[in-house]
């Protein structure tokens, strides 16, 4: 077993204001990039076509980011995390300026799964860069910024790209990432000087490759089935039995890989398993609810692009107020059990709440859910990883925070997956039965062509579409209960004082 070369080198870091300010913008361009498509989808799918795929834009950079996950913890661990750092900003880069130049959507999705390769890696070496350099008892106020960071990020994405589709086009919602990434690579490059040890490493390649099939498999069969496939149908059953395949084999090569990607004695860690967990749900009511409210809110609100995201505003507040809020108690306190507790209830009360949207719900009633549902992420998703990060071996730092996120990204993954597959599903069962049968139902989602149908035709329409999104968060709402019950689970791990 080799050791780790990267402790981040504690007695050669840099001030931490300014490394704190290179990994907030790293999260910051990492965690935009998963929402800001979802205002500029129906304009996407009005000029590409391609509505089956409409959720794929958003899956194929969540899938994407959520396979290489413990690859780049594993790397961060092994090589340092300046260079991991670096290599995966140019990927994400580059998947970007490809992204721009899309010509259908096939090639979108393929380029966005590119720009998910270099995504995954941004995320989770930011979060185990902080780790390696502030106790775990004053980590929290630290994690609340991360938090925050990646709320700001995660629900300011549509505003900024409902704002660049309505100003400019579709397409600069990849260009913008560029500037921002070159600025990160260049404050990484500047200020993030860690001293690195050279030893000898043995990567899993067969494990990753093992646990890529799992993954690409599960996402595929929770997107296609019911969807563009039948669940009986050869192609699933064929994927089902590749994704069994994938996952055997991932466990048998974790127990003998001399650096295993995931140490399997990790999964029997009781703070491990259960923020693991815990963190599925959460991705799943998180990317289930960012990608639809704006869809909602266009078709059903006839709200502009950037008006779409202006209004997601709440949601952002939430998260970031109770987010900062959250991690300065915990410092203060030291304690932390309570918050995954209280934010998985308001995060299910929300959800029901929202379930309940109609094309008659006032703006000022729907901004109150969304607040409340920002206000319950806001306690939960960086207080997961502090949890974590607190009481596994700071040699498996690196390989528990991908763990912790990677939990989170697959949630992500399926969720959007899933809610969009239940979704399409429910609006096309929905406007088969509202329409007469004389007139074929519009299957676009197009705002514009919805509100320039008959009155009574988009009256029809609309309360269709809105009875579709009530199964979504329905079933986001049920799943969150079980977040909820988890989170009892937890156990109060005293906060250590100082790195070990």
């Amino acid at each position: 077993m080799t050791t780790s070369s990267t402790a981040l080198e504690r007695d050669a870091h840099p001030p931490i204001p300014l490394l704190l300010g290179a990994l907030l913008l790293v999260m910051f361009l990492a965690a935009l990039d998963q929402t800001i498509v979802s205002t500029a989808l129906p304009t996407i799918v009005s000029e590409l076509g391609g509505l089956r795929w409409l959720s794929w834009v958003v899956t194929a950079y969540l899938l994407a980011s959520t396979v290489v996950v413990p690859l780049y913890g594993k790397f961060g661990d092994l090589y340092g995390r300046k260079r991991v750092l670096q290599v995966a900003i140019v990927l994400f880069l580059a998947g970007s300026a490809l992204c721009g130049v899309a010509q259908n959507m096939t090639e979108l999705v393929l380029l966005r799964a590119l720009q998910g390769l270099g995504g995954g890696g941004l995320m989770v070496v930011a979060m185990a860069a902080i780790g390696d350099v502030i106790p775990p008892a004053e980590r929290g106020r630290y994690q609340g910024l991360f938090g925050g960071v990646f709320g700001l990020a995660t629900v300011v994405g549509p505003l900024i790209g409902g704002f660049l589709v309505e100003q400019l086009s579709w397409r600069w919602i990849f260009y913008i990432n560029l500037p921002l990434g070159l600025l990160a690579l260049l404050v990484i490059g500047s200020v993030f000087r860690p001293h690195v040890t050279r030893v000898k490493h043995v990567i899993d390649y067969l494990g990753a490759c093992f646990l890529t099939l799992t993954l690409a498999c599960v996402v595929l069969i929770t997107s296609l089935g019911g969807n563009l496939l039948a669940w009986g149908s050869l192609d699933i059953l064929c994927l089902a039995l590749f994704a069994l395949i994938g996952l055997v084999g991932f466990i048998h090569e974790q127990r003998r890989a001399a650096e295993p990607i995931m140490p399997l004695h990790l999964f029997r860690h009781r703070t491990f398993a259960l923020a693991g967990l815990i963190g599925f749900i959460v991705g799943m009511s998180l990317f289930g609810s960012v990608t639809f409210l704006p869809l909602y809110l266009q078709v059903v609100k006839n709200a502009t692009p950037t008006s779409a995201g202006l209004q997601m505003l709440p949601l952002m507040g939430g998260l970031l107020v109770v987010s900062a809020i959250t991690g300065r108690l915990i410092s203060r306190w030291g304690r932390y059990r309570m918050f995954p507790i209280l934010g998985t209830l308001l995060q299910a009360i929300a959800l029901a709440l929202l379930s309940r949207l109609d094309e008659h719900t006032p703006m000022a009633v729907m901004n109150l859910y969304m607040g409340l549902l920002g206000a319950g992420l806001g306690m939960v998703m960086q207080v997961l990883v502090l949890a974590v990060q607190n009481s596994v071996e700071p040699r498996h730092m690196g390989v528990a925070t991908s763990g912790a996120t990677l939990f989170r990204s697959i949630g992500g993954a399926i969720g959007v997956s899933v809610f969009g597959a239940l979704f399409s599903h429910a609006l096309l069962e929905r406007l088969a039965q509202a329409f007469p049968a004389d007139t074929p139902a519009p299957t676009s989602l197009s705002p514009e062509q919805v509100h320039a149908l008959a009155a009574p035709l988009q009256q029809a329409y609309l309360a269709a579409f809105s009875g579709a999104m009530h199964g979504v968060f329905l079933v986001a709402c049920l799943v969150t209960c079980l977040a909820f019950a988890l989170s009892w689970l937890l156990r109060e791990v005293p906060l250590r004082k100082a790195l070990a």
